[in-house]
């Protein structure tokens, strides 16, 4: 999991930068909004993955 949450926010980072080259502004407004894109959906993927491990113990 821990690699998935690195590659997930590594990704939405990345993009962020490409889009701040591609797209010149003074703030790097697209890496900070999809570095914490990513950094929420890792976490909902986390998260989801948690419950369905409870769930499976359960059973």
């Amino acid at each position: 999991m821990a690699f998935q949450m690195g590659i997930v926010i590594a990704a939405g980072t990345i993009f962020g930068q490409w889009l701040d080259t591609k797209y010149a502004n003074d703030y790097s407004l697209f890496t900070i909004i999809f570095s914490l894109l990513a950094v929420f959906a890792s976490l909902y993927l986390v998260i989801k993955k948690v419950i369905s491990i409870s769930k499976s113990k359960e059973e």
